[in-house]
């Protein structure tokens, strides 16, 4: 593991629940934090495995899924720059809740947990900023649950479509080669490459969206948007 270095202290800024904090408090949590690179497609760290330690994106994106005993993959969160991930097994001390991938080739800082331990207890704001981000992360699982239980694929998928085309491009096109294929998007909303498919064609048969070579053109954003919001 390669040594983090003062600079990272940036890098920690960038963490939501991390920017409030006092500068003594970051330089105390990159005095013990160290760095590592995976390239795309390497596996982090497994589900159920003993806890690996918070992880920090520094550079790359993350996808934290979990497994069926099928192989059917669920994506429960995907992270760049800035994310964090595992959290939970960092102050529960259980096991690691999800699998980690890396889906581009990453730089990751990684903080043991017997020293975020040790750091929360000499600086309460620490241990505040990590109650934060469990009711961050929590949040966010409620979302997941509400979009699985209460929304249609199509809805999900064009609430996907609208977030990648603003990500990759901040216009109304997404390039092919820069999203996910229709697997991935099925990962990422529960469900199956055969609905995504089908539910891709009815969003352009509908004239919401149309496919132009190698991308895809949101043509009606609004009514795209209806449909995201229609559940």
């Amino acid at each position: 593991m390669a040594e983090l270095l003062p600079q990272h202290l940036d890098l920690l800024h960038r963490v939501p629940y991390f920017a409030g904090l006092t500068d003594e408090v970051l330089a105390a949590l990159v005095a013990v934090a160290g760095s590592r690179r995976y390239a795309r497609g390497q596996v982090i760290f497994l589900e159920g495995d003993p806890c690996a330690g918070l992880f920090i994106v520094a550079a790359g994106e993350v996808k934290i899924f979990k497994l069926s005993p099928q192989g059917r993959e669920q994506i429960i969160h995907q992270l760049g720059p800035g994310g964090t991930f595992n959290d939970v097994a960092v102050l529960d001390g259980g096991p690691n809740p999800a699998s980690a991938a890396a889906t581009a080739d990453s730089t990751l800082c990684i903080i043991g947990r017997e020293d975020i331990r040790r750091l929360a207890y000499a600086y309460p704001q620490l241990a505040w900023a990590l109650i934060e981000s469990i009711a961050r992360r929590a949040r966010h699982l409620v979302s997941v649950v509400e979009d699985l239980s209460l929304r249609s694929v199509k809805a999900r998928l064009a609430r996907l479509l609208l977030a990648e085309a603003e990500r990759v491009s901040g216009a109304g096109a997404i390039d092919r080669n820069q999203m996910m294929t229709q697997a991935e998007m099925a990962a990422r909303l529960g469900t199956v490459r055969e609905m995504i498919g089908r539910a891709l064609r009815d969003l352009a048969d509908e004239g919401l969206i149309e496919f132009d070579r190698h991308r895809i053109v949101i043509t009606d954003r609004v009514g795209l948007q209806a449909v995201s919001d229609s559940g």
